[in-house]
């Protein structure tokens, strides 16, 4: 389960770390973009509490996926999320 507030300084490190290559982290900003402005939803939003569902599962899979390619130094010192 990804803890968020774990989260937060995770993305500010792999964002500033000279480990993680420009096009990883311009992958993560237009996939960050894209779903901010493109928000896909399966379910919608006026549905209360389900509709928020897929936001979340959405924004879990791009936030996973940015875990899975930072640098082994970044995945050590936030082994945890």
């Amino acid at each position: 389960m990804l803890k968020f507030w774990k989260f937060l300084p995770f993305l500010k490190d792999f964002f500033v770390s000279k480990e993680v290559p420009l096009h990883k982290k311009t992958f993560g900003v237009i996939l960050i973009l894209t779903y901010a402005f493109f928000p896909f939803d399966l379910i919608p939003d006026f549905l209360s509490f389900i509709g928020i569902i897929d936001d979340v599962v959405i924004a879990g899979i791009v936030l996973e996926s940015m875990i899975k390619t930072a640098p082994q130094s970044l995945k050590e010192k936030y082994n945890d999320l």
